[in-house]
């Protein structure tokens, strides 16, 4: 369990210092990704990027733990 958390900050901490060069690939509106917007409310609900998102993971925790 302590390795998979060491593993998961260091994967934040990567993502963190990359994010300049992540962020205009635009991850958090992606066609499925639900968006409502009114005048004094918005929501957001990212159900594609959600799922991107966890496969990926998946597919790293797989690999590290074969």
């Amino acid at each position: 369990m302590s390795r998979t958390l060491i593993l998961l900050g260091l994967i934040l901490v990567v993502v963190g210092l990359l994010w300049r060069w992540i962020g205009p690939l635009r991850l958090g509106r992606l066609p499925g990704d639900i968006v409502v917007e009114h005048q004094n409310f918005s929501f957001y609900f990212p159900i594609t990027t959600g799922l991107l998102i966890s496969a990926v993971l998946t597919l790293v925790f797989w690999l590290i733990n074969r």
